[in-house]
């Protein structure tokens, strides 16, 4: 048998040149990332058409469950899903386990987390995308490099962020919004804080950081919850957030039926207050609120008055979390 000797200038099928001059054909490929698996391409896009991505993590920043309400009247659950992360590489099953359906003798169902990408349009027709899930456990500068990947493939042309945080203010006033963005003219609002803060990072903000310095427009919005609310669902802060969303992106997204299931909520907060002789701490924490609104302090701690003191306040939380739990338990 005699062996062909190929010659370096070879270009025969299968050598390198060939393969340069096939991906010279092919033309530049769309940016990737091998954490997040592009399911579907969007040809509703078009060439000229720019979305928005809108992103809503459960994790740290999810007092209320404010982003995750939010995101699931988007239609985060339902929608087309376009690209999804690799779940393994960022997640902790130990810290936060998912659950598993035990049928008598034998398991029968299990649904693990998904961080996925949706494909939505609002009442106009007018496409955008939203990221939801499981705010990210590990893996976060590579978390977002696959969302700047996904960025600079579909051409978004704003990430927005939804995310909530407990703070002493009463469920009785307007959901106070705090703004922030990679450039200071994409902030729509006055913002409550003043000077520099030093705060805990978390994945989404870290990545509205990151998209900042990589060169692309990112912000985001925190409603601020009732700290005694922080553990049960606040759709008013979904509200909050959600009209928050739409008139900086002008998407037309109808918040009425939010808006319905947060007048209920508001009425059986009110009923459990009542119930536990919860007024005083209340007046205290309405008391806090319209002495900053008006200007009185530079801070959500006002000062002078009968304010509810911090083991107050705490105790106030464990009866009222105590009392949802036995509403629930009888319904």
């Amino acid at each position: 048998m005699r062996w062909a000797i190929r010659r370096s200038d070879d270009s025969s099928p299968g050598t390198d040149a060939d393969v340069a001059a096939s991906e010279a054909a092919q033309g530049p490929q769309p940016p990737s990332h091998p954490l997040v698996h592009v399911v579907d391409d969007i040809p509703e896009l078009g060439s000229d058409t720019r979305p928005v991505l809108v992103h809503a993590l459960d994790g740290f920043l999810s007092a209320g469950s404010a982003p995750r309400l939010a995101a699931e009247h988007l239609g985060g659950t339902g929608a087309r899903v376009v690209a999804s992360f690799d779940i393994d590489a960022l997640y902790d099953y130990r810290a936060r386990r998912p659950g598993l359906v035990f049928d008598q003798d034998h398991y029968s169902g299990y649904e693990g987390p998904r961080l996925t990408v949706r494909l939505l349009e609002d009442r106009g027709g007018l496409p955008y995308l939203l990221l939801a899930g499981p705010e990210p456990d590990f893996g976060w500068e590579q978390f977002a490099a696959a969302v700047r990947a996904l960025v600079e493939r579909f051409g978004v042309e704003l990430t927005v962020g939804m995310g909530a945080v407990p703070m002493g203010v009463p469920h009785t006033r307007p959901t106070m919004i705090t703004a922030h963005a990679t450039r200071k003219d994409l902030i729509d609002r006055p913002n409550v804080w003043k000077g520099q803060l030093m705060v805990p990072a978390s994945a989404q903000s870290m990545l509205e950081f990151r998209l900042g310095q990589w060169g692309h427009d990112a912000m985001g919005y925190v409603a601020h919850v009732p700290h005694y609310l922080s553990q049960v669902e606040f759709p008013a802060a979904a509200v909050a957030l959600v009209e928050a969303v739409t008139a900086r992106t002008g998407l037309d997204i109808d918040v009425e039926p939010l808006r319905d299931a947060a007048a209920a909520s508001v009425l059986e907060i009110d009923k459990q207050i009542s119930d536990q002789d919860g007024a005083e701490v209340l007046a205290g924490l309405e008391q806090q609120y319209d002495s900053f609104t008006q200007g009185a302090g530079d801070s959500l701690l006002a000062e002078g008055g009968p304010l509810p003191s911090a083991d107050e306040l705490g105790r106030q939380v464990e009866q009222f979390l105590a009392g949802l739990d036995r509403r629930d338990d009888r319904d």
